[in-house]
């Protein structure tokens, strides 16, 4: 094959990964499934709560579902993170802030509280929660300013914290995390239908659990921001609530077994393993072999997830694909410039494939949601010659390695994945091949 032919291969494998994470088709998957707890239920008012990025299409496909089967749709609110047109004058449409929340995050979350109050007892609300979540209706508990909650956000995805542990901290002080939205809702029948961005797929942390058991203490808490190094930066506020519920003086977060969720349905969701297993099936379509899955989330540090898995190219055999799925992280210096997660893991394997004198490699790293850190980037496609193009355009790429602007020197390559709005998000994910 010709080197674009390698390319053009790596997006095919990329779009098998979205059709697979595809909004609408969980939906239907979703309310599929749910069906006999539907049928019990369709004599009551309907509702469709759907919460982030993925919102609009999720609530487009709940939407035409209940329509086709005749209930009584008696409204819903959607908030998303960009505009989008309701198929229903009954239907709110908001947009939130992301990744860090703000005012227009505030606002979602007071008319999220609007609609739960009309919800009535045995009502039934089809919950549709994606990526993005925690944010885009990220409005704090009481005793929280809203700028401390924020400040939050910001300090713990700049301090390169794990998703997992990112969601463990802020829903418990978010006004919809950690299950207080199944508290809200009161009596209803909730079914939730989960588009997972977290490792695990675990329905707890998927937009910070607004319908499931908060599993950690507070004091779990704290050890999380003691481990990341940040504990001594948090906001007064916040520091001063979780030495309150350790203490007993305000109430912990909702557990298994609170009358909060006796009628909340187990959630039904899709992640990123089935991305995986889509992508998988596709490079086998195209006649890899071997194709490769890697059972090991992808996490930790970006640039030391790159040279990893440089390496593992640099020793497979001519004709493998090899897939790996998940979340890494990149911590900032105080001297940084642009890039993502995705983009950082992508220069790092360049660098490693320059080292080693690798020409027959090729390697894509994007995320699902079509956006990759602050860029107008969805991630990177890198061959084997990648970091010598970016040299000599004058791209710098071992310094913007070091400095965390792996967006400039891709750039200057012409191997930048354009930024785009696929309407999923379920983590990040790398194909590599070997030539």
């Amino acid at each position: 094959m010709k080197e674009r032919d390698r390319a053009k291969d790596l997006q095919e494998v990329y779009e098998a990964a979205l059709l697979a994470a595809d909004p609408a088709r969980v939906v239907r998957e979703g309310l599929a499934a749910r069906e006999v707890v539907l049928e019990l239920g369709r004599d009551r008012p309907h509702w469709i709560i759907a919460l982030g990025k993925a919102a609009p299409a999720m609530s487009d496909a709940a939407f035409v579902h209940l329509r086709g089967t005749g209930v009584h749709f008696a409204g819903g609110i959607v908030i998303g993170a960009v505009p989008a047109e309701t198929p229903d004058p009954a239907m709110e449409m908001l947009i939130g802030d992301h990744p860090v929340p703000g005012a227009r995050s505030q606002h979602a979350a007071e008319r999220l509280a609007a609609l739960a109050e009309r919800v009535g007892r045995e009502d039934v609300v089809i919950l549709l929660i994606s990526g993005g979540t925690s944010s885009l209706v990220g409005a704090p508990i009481d005793g929280i300013r809203p700028e401390d909650l924020a400040s939050l956000h910001a300090l713990l995805l700049g301090a390169g914290v794990p998703i997992t542990r990112i969601n463990a901290v802020r829903k418990r002080f978010s006004r919809w995390g950690a299950g207080r939205l199944a508290a809200a809702l009161d009596c209803a029948r909730v079914v939730p239908i989960l588009l997972a961005d977290v490792p695990n797929e675990d329905p707890a942390m998927v937009g910070s659990g607004p319908v499931s058991p908060d599993v950690l203490d507070a004091w779990h808490v704290e050890r999380i921001l003691r481990d990341a190094g940040v504990a001594v930066r948090v906001p007064l506020s916040v520091a001063s609530t979780i030495g309150a519920m350790r203490a007993g003086a305000l109430p912990e977060t909702p557990k298994s077994g609170s009358p909060a969720f006796a009628h909340v349905e187990d959630p039904f969701v899709i992640g990123n393993s089935a991305a995986l297993d889509a992508m998988a099936a596709k490079a086998q379509a195209l006649g890899f072999s071997p194709v490769l899955l890697s059972l090991t989330l992808l996490t930790g540090d970006a640039t030391a997830a790159g040279r990893v898995i440089a390496h593992s190219l640099a020793r497979a055999k001519p004709g493998s694909c090899l897939i790996w799925g998940g979340e890494t992280t990149v911590r900032l210096p105080d001297d940084h410039g642009l890039g993502g997660r995705c983009q950082q893991l992508a220069l790092s394997a360049a660098e490693v494939f320059a080292d080693l004198g690798i020409d027959d490699a090729w390697l894509l790293a994007a995320g699902t949601d079509g956006r990759d850190g602050p860029t107008p980037a969805a991630g990177a496609v890198i061959d084997g010659d990648t970091w010598r193009t970016s040299a000599r355009a004058g791209g710098e790429p071992a310094r913007s390695l070091a400095r965390c602007d792996a967006y400039a020197a891709l750039l200057a390559a012409g191997a930048i994945v354009p930024e785009r709005h696929t309407g999923t998000n379920v983590m990040d994910v790398v194909v590599a091949i070997r030539g």
